[in-house]
Order: C-alpha cells, then structure tokens, then sequence
C-alpha cells in the first residue's frame, strides 16, 4: 500500500504492470477496501468465511448474464497472502466464468478482521436474510467461530494451543458479553462435527442444499428429528475441554463417536444398497396410487417413508426410549439428558440394530395400498405418535398389527 492506494501486478498471468487502486475506508468498521479487476488464477473459494458450494441455482444466473444482464452486487473478496478469495457472491462469479469471463471485478478486504467477516456473513444469511443460508451452512459457521473462541481463551489466560484445561462452561463465563452466542457455537460445533464427519455414512442421504427430490432426508428433518432428541441444546459442560480424553470417556468426544456410530447403523440397514437416488422422492405415493409404482422397489419405499419427517421424528423417540430403558433396567446411573456422552455397552448396540431391522420390517411400510389414505398427504407428529402407541390412526383405522412396543421390537 502507498498512501491512499494499493499497488499490485498480476504477473504470475503475464501482466507485469504496476497498478493502482483507490483504497476506502469503512468510517463505523475501520476496514479498508478496494475495487479491483481480478484475473481467474488468482481466485479462490473462500471456505472458511463461507463453506456453502455450488449449488443448482447456478444454472439461473448462468442465464441471467447470457441475456445480457449485468450483475447488480459484486463479489465480495479478502486479500489471504497471494489468493484472493471470494466468500460472498461466488455463484455470480461462477456463472460469468463459464461463459467466458476471464477476469472478475471484485471488492478487496484489505487486512480484514476475519472473525468479524465471518460474523457479518453469517448473520447477513441468517438474522438479516433475504435468501438465508442452509441450517447446515451456519452450523458450519459456529463450528469456526467456536474454535475462534477457544483460541482467543488460550491466547488471553497464556495456554499453549493444546492446553484444554479450561470447560466450556468457563468460555461462556469469559465471553459474557455473547454469553448466548457462546453457548449456541458449542452446541452448533457439535452438530457440524456428528453431521460432517467424513465417517458418517448417512451423510450421503443428507440433501444440504434446501429442498431437493434426489436425497430421503433434509438437514432439516435431520436437525428437528434425530439432532434435536440426541444433542441437548442446553448442556454447556463443566468438565476440562480434555477431561478423560484418554480414558476414551470425554463426554463431548463419546457423544460425537456415538452418534456417528448410530447414524452409520440407520444408513447400513436403511438405505446403503436400498434406497436409490435415481428414484428418488418425487411423486412416490402419487405413483403407487396412479398405479406406476411397479418400478419402485420394496426397499425403496421403506426407506423413503421412514426418513419422512413426521414418521422418523416418532421412532426416533421410541429409540431414545430403549436407550433409557436399557440403563433403567441395569440398575445404572445413567445421564437422561445427554445419553450418548456415556458409554453405550455392547449388548445395547445390538439391540439398537435389531429395533431398526424389525422397524424396517414392519408392513406398513411397504403397503402399498396406504398410498391413497395413510401416506397419501402431509400427517403432522401426533398422527404418528398415535399410530405407534395404538396401532390405530386417530379416527380408529388399523394400520399396524399391534402399538411399537420397545421390548418386542429387540427381539430377534
């Protein structure tokens, strides 16, 4: 920088020339930054401001700029050492650079304060959306604005960058002037860790991206379903970051292990070599009931119905339910709130595999004829709740031969 100017060259694309740009300077934030005209080699996805992909809406854009229309907004990027990278507004430089466009006009963050870009952003998606970002997205977001905080907390009380000695509950007291946004970073952290965890086999049926036909489950029902029973939003730990790490017994760490561990259970006897992507969820009931289901295998259509929202949040519950009863029945202490941050034995695993298998197997899910009735529209969660408890819809229709009961569904 010289003065009130950045000077630079882009001579790794064959430009040597020294060129100017006007630097601006934000009067409330402090952030200095400049309009520049950036060649493709130089940019880059800015994935830790803003960790969203590309996704289908690509293809609207891309028909925007064919028209000819110019982009209204540009793309916003920081200065990260020698790459530029663009963390708002990369669909719009996508779409350009597809039909061509060999340089994009960006506006440059100069020495940005990173956290507070990644704030900015995630709230212009969130609190302040026109469009908002995916839950999964901000999750993500938290997920690194919590490791931000576990830094800063090192950094203030002169801990070394593997010193964990300090609880959660200690990082909501330090912060308090963001006490809530402390508390909700750790728990989004440890969602994003379960649902993103490259081991995580049902990550591959989650559709992250919204609304989608091709996938069985959205981050959404996800969240509302399995996340919401599982996690506790309200348990902000008391206990060392790293306490009993390497007894294999860390609350949070057994919490994530076990829930992945859970997921890969519901994606091995639900959906890995059953469902099929290229089916899909579109118009399946409408199908069956047009009488064009004959394409639609068996397995398909019990996957499909069992991850509808309003179904899998019930039997989530009746998971929950032998989880607590297993540890009830051992004559254990066990923590209601929080079961998976204790050690889930054997034997009980076992049980959680046959209560899918037998849930799995249970007719109603392949009864095509409910395609009409039953599965014919949107039933809220007490609809289901009543069919589990009575084996009866609310106005007394039959549909299984007997209410789930925890104890015979783990029986082999």
């Amino acid at each position: 920088m010289k003065g009130d100017q950045i000077l630079y060259s882009f001579d790794e694309d064959g430009d040597t020339s020294i060129h100017k740009s006007e630097i601006f300077t934000d009067s409330l934030s402090g952030e200095q930054t400049a309009f520049i005209n950036v060649p493709l080699a130089y940019l880059y996805h800015d994935d830790v401001i803003n960790p969203r992909g590309i996704n289908k809406s690509i293809s609207l854009l891309i028909k925007e700029f064919h028209k000819p229309n110019p982009q209204l907004h540009l793309s916003l990027a920081r200065l990260d050492g020698d790459k530029i990278r663009i963390f708002d507004g990369q669909h719009k430089a996508v779409a350009q650079i597809m039909l061509g466009v060999k340089s994009i006009v960006v506006r440059l963050f100069i020495s940005p304060d990173v956290e507070r870009l990644i704030e900015t952003n995630t709230n212009a998606g969130s609190k302040l959306k026109q469009i908002a970002f995916d839950k999964a997205i901000v999750r993500q977001l938290h997920d690194t604005l919590y490791s931000e905080r576990l830094k800063k907390y090192q950094v203030d009380h002169y801990l070394d960058e593997d010193n964990f000695s300090f609880s959660e509950q200690n990082l909501v007291d330090y912060f308090k002037g963001e006490r809530g946004n402390i508390r909700l970073y750790i728990i989004n952290s440890q969602k994003n860790a379960i649902t993103r965890s490259p081991e995580n086999k049902l990550q591959a049926y989650i559709n992250f991206e919204g609304r989608g036909t091709q996938l069985p489950l959205s981050y959404s029902t996800f969240e509302k379903t399995f996340l919401a029973t599982f996690v506790n939003a309200k348990t902000i730990l008391t206990t060392s970051i790293n306490f009993r790490v390497e007894e294999g017994l860390n609350p949070r760490i057994l919490e994530k292990e076990q829930l992945i561990r859970l997921s890969n259970i519901l994606a091995e006897e639900l959906l890995i070599g059953k469902y099929d992507t290229e089916i899909g969820t579109h118009r399946i009931e409408n199908n069956i009931a047009e009488g064009r289901g004959d394409s639609i295998p068996d397995a398909h259509l019990i996957a499909y119905r069992l991850f509808k929202e309003e179904i899998m949040y019930n039997w989530i519950q009746y998971l929950r339910l032998l989880i607590k009863n297993h540890f009830a029945f051992a004559g254990t202490m066990y923590n209601e709130d929080n079961l998976f941050q204790q050690k889930i034995p054997d034997q009980l695993w076992e049980n959680i595999q046959t209560f899918v298998i037998n849930l799995r197997e249970l007719p109603i899910w392949k009864d095509r004829s409910m395609s009409m009735t039953i599965f014919g529209g949107k039933n809220n969660y007490d609809f289901w709740k009543t069919v589990f408890q009575t084996a009866r819809t609310p106005d007394g229709t039959l549909v299984l031969t007997a209410p789930l009961n925890v104890a015979d569904m783990i029986m082999r």
